[in-house]
């Protein structure tokens, strides 16, 4: 089912996201439909369980190829639950994001380049990948979500945040 997104200003986007205790469950099952049905019909780069109202640490994502990012490289679609994102540089890197939550803004977010993320898939078995570039700057963001923090709270220049269709005329940019 095709849900709603909530939008920043919703206090539900503040609270921190409660572990999944038990796996392979129809409950799990109809949240993981419901994440995938929302960001296809949304066309996003990804999307977080406390978005869509659910307080659990549940985030999905993936692009194979996009106009909204065309310049990314492939992002292998993952269903991660209970994720452990643990930094493998200090390199950070600045580059543009939105966010479905943050419909028609857009804004310069500085982000870790490297990392590796550990978790489970829906039915409880171990996922751990190392990335780096687009991937790592997707997985951090969709992991904050769970943290209650959206992309603008880690802002450090608010001039290079705006409107879109102002910032990107051509339209080469748009939402996450």
């Amino acid at each position: 089912m095709i849900r709603d997104i909530l939008r920043m200003g919703d206090p539900r986007l503040w609270q921190p996201a409660a572990p999944v205790e038990r796996f392979a469950t129809p409950e799990l099952d109809a949240l993981m439909a419901d994440l995938r049905e929302t960001m296809a019909a949304a066309s996003g780069a990804g999307l977080a369980a406390p978005q869509i109202g659910v307080p659990l640490q549940v985030v999905i994502f993936g692009v194979e190829s996009s106009p909204r990012y065309p310049d990314a490289e492939p992002v292998p679609f993952t269903e991660l639950v209970n994720p452990v994102l643990t930094p493998l540089s200090t390199e950070i890197d600045e580059d543009w994001e939105g966010c479905l939550s943050v419909p028609g803004l857009r804004g310069v977010v500085p982000r870790y380049t490297r990392l590796r993320y550990e978790g489970f898939d829906p039915r409880g078995n171990a996922i751990r990948r190392e990335v780096a570039g687009f991937h790592a700057r997707v997985v951090q963001h969709e992991c904050d979500h769970l943290r209650g923090i959206l992309y603008p709270m880690r802002m450090p220049d608010l001039s290079r945040f705006g409107y879109t269709d102002v910032l990107f005329p051509d339209g080469a940019a748009a939402d996450e």
